[in-house]
Parts: structure tokens; C-alpha cells; sequence
């Protein structure tokens, strides 16, 4: 067996594989997930793997996890050509591919300091549609102003 052909991680039995995420993001996607890891699970990250698609990229495992919905929505807004695979008994059971929704309500805040939802953050809920997947942007509703894919990782960091 080639040196190329060696898994750098053993499979999981039970858990997620969050495959295609972009190099270097791979921290974020895990304290997005709440790390896991402070909670006794297992968790293998591998970071700057080749990839044909995408040139370089991080991988996740996290063994006894499965991502729900939301998670895998909040997933997309730092990782958007994430897929998520779903493992039972050592097999795939089910695959999730990371879409950015189309509208974000109250998760994302406005960078203008004149925004109404900035200025009245307690009584107005931050709205934001998708401009744009590649690269990630997102406009407030009220003030118009993008979030750039740098601004939105670093918001949910």
C-alpha cells in the first residue's frame, strides 16, 4: 500500500465527518460545534489535506456527534462547500451538503454603527439575506451593508 493510500485517521463508528472545509477553518467550525472536545468527545482534526476540488482543506471527525439542521445552516456561513456525513456503525448513513440559507435572522450583527440594529439591538432582531455564495456576503435588510465571508467567521468565531 502507497504511502497516499494510508488513512491519516482512523474511521468513527458512530459520529460526523464534516468534509471540504477551506483550509484554516476548521478551529472555527469546531467552536461553532461548542468544542466538543471539552466534553469528552473525540474529535480528529486534520488540517491542509490535498484536495482536487479545492486545492487544500480541513476535515472534521467528531465521534458520537450527529449535527442537527440548524447546526449544519450555522455550518455554512464559515464553511460553505462543507459536506456533512452523517456515520453509523461505521458506515455512511446519511450526507448533508453546508448550504447558506437565504435569509439569517438574529444570528449575524450589523458592522454599521448606524444600523437600526445596531443602535436598538434589544427591541429589533438583525436580518440578513444572502447576496452572494462564492465568495460568502450577506446585506442587512435595514441598512444595506454587506458582510464579507472574513467578517462573518469572524462574528461566529
Amino acid at each position: 500500500m502507497s504511502e497516499k493510500e494510508t488513512m491519516l485517521v482512523q474511521k468513527i463508528s458512530d459520529g460526523t465527518v464534516i468534509d471540504h472545509i477551506a483550509a484554516g477553518k476548521a478551529l472555527s467550525v469546531l467552536r461553532l460545534l461548542g468544542n466538543p472536545q471539552d466534553r469528552g468527545v473525540t474529535v480528529a482534526l486534520v488540517a491542509n489535506v490535498v484536495s482536487s476540488k479545492m486545492g487544500k482543506k480541513d476535515i472534521l471527525k467528531v465521534e458520537g456527534v450527529e449535527l442537527t439542521d440548524d447546526q449544519v445552516q450555522k455550518l455554512a456561513l464559515i464553511a460553505p462547500l462543507a459536506s456533512v456525513n452523517i456515520i453509523r456503525s461505521f458506515r455512511v448513513w446519511g450526507k448533508k451538503n453546508a448550504v447558506p440559507p437565504k435569509t439569517v435572522l438574529g444570528v449575524l450583527g450589523c458592522t454599521g454603527a448606524t444600523c437600526v440594529s445596531v443602535r436598538e439591538k434589544d427591541s429589533v432582531t438583525s436580518i440578513f439575506s444572502l447576496v452572494s455564495s462564492s465568495p460568502l456576503v450577506y446585506r442587512c435588510k435595514y441598512c444595506g451593508r454587506d458582510l464579507t465571508e472574513q467578517e462573518i467567521a469572524a462574528q461566529l468565531a
